[in-house]
């Protein structure tokens, strides 16, 4: 192996950048030569990479994002788009490929491997939704944004003696909502996984406020049936008969940017590096990820096929501690 190439593809997390410059250093010290792709599958179909050296990826380490750039590449779900892809690798001469993302981004990578094509994926996403991994590079960062956002809506919300709720992304998987809600101590949380009734929470937040809590805070995932405008119009429309409304907040993106936590670059190194030392031992077709707090890999067709499950355990525990 002479020379390797790396893209981070679909939402941007903060550690994609430890990741990639972890891959482009090891990757040197193998004597390789290392491509950056740029704007992930669309960029590699476009044949768009340069050479990238140590200094290229000096003083990333603490940016958030990726710089590399990252698309949504609807072509290369198609058999021709992942042809044009193959081809620009063989044009390009490069004999493996690391990708960094989440689930739309290890299908892709499934796609090449089935190919034939040497690939290695890096787990990358805020959700925490890609099987393979127990956390995900950059979920321990936005986990820090929504705790930190709980704890400053609190004070307002035992201030004004009122009722909050946050949005926080996750897509349709609650691990966000739920570890965010623990670790900030909500009086709720509504996640996909677990229907939530608008007139059961009402009672629940009732309940809190009748035993002495000055404030009232829902954390709720973005994918659930009742997510943040859902349910803030529903006590609204309601309001004068419930006695209270929620007024809420949406993080949105807010959860992907900034700095990268320790734990976030420590994770993304460690990932970056097994994943060059993956391809070194000619071990491809494979996710990296942490699984038991070692650095493990999974086969990319498992990955692709099995969801991963939330412990629903958790959720019990929350109502539990928010008494």
């Amino acid at each position: 192996m002479k020379r390797i190439a790396v893209l981070t593809s679909g939402g941007d997390a903060p550690g994609m950048n430890a990741a990639i410059r972890a891959v482009v250093r090891t990757g040197l010290d193998n004597g390789w030569e290392v491509m950056g792709i740029r704007q992930g599958y669309a960029g590699l179909i476009a044949g768009n990479m340069d050479p990238l050296g140590a200094r290229e990826v000096g003083g990333i380490i603490q940016q958030g994002g990726t710089v590399l750039g990252s698309s949504r590449c609807p072509e290369f779900k198609t058999k021709e788009g992942q042809e044009k892809a193959i081809f620009q690798l063989d044009h390009q001469k490069i004999d493996g490929l690391v990708v960094i993302g989440g689930n739309g981004s290890q299908t892709g990578a499934l796609a090449l491997s089935q190919m034939g094509f040497p690939v290695v994926s890096v787990a990358s996403t805020v959700d925490n939704d890609l099987y393979g991994s127990e956390i995900s590079i950059g979920t321990d960062t936005a986990l820090n944004i929504a705790i930190e956002a709980i704890d400053r809506l609190k004070v307002t919300a035992s201030s004004h003696q009122r009722a909050f709720l946050i949005e926080v992304m996750g897509r349709d998987c609650g691990y966000l909502a739920l570890m965010a809600g623990i670790a900030g101590g909500a009086e709720a949380v509504v996640i996909p996984e677990v229907e939530t009734d608008p007139e059961a929470l009402a009672k629940e937040l009732r309940a809190a406020y009748e035993r002495g809590k000055p404030h009232a805070i829902v954390v709720v995932a973005e994918g659930a049936r009742h997510n943040a405008e859902a349910l803030s119009r529903y006590f609204r429309e309601n309001g004068e008969r419930l006695g209270f409304e929620l007024r809420a907040t949406i993080l949105g993106h807010l959860q992907r940017g900034g700095s990268p936590t320790a734990f976030d670059r420590l994770l993304a190194t460690r990932s970056g590096t097994a994943a060059t030392e993956s391809l070194a031992r000619g071990e491809h077709g494979v996710l990296v990820g942490l699984l038991k707090g070692e650095i493990a890999t999974t086969p990319l067709d498992v990955v692709a096929s099995t969801e991963k499950p939330l412990d629903l355990r958790l959720l019990e525990w929350a109502r539990v501690l928010a008494r």
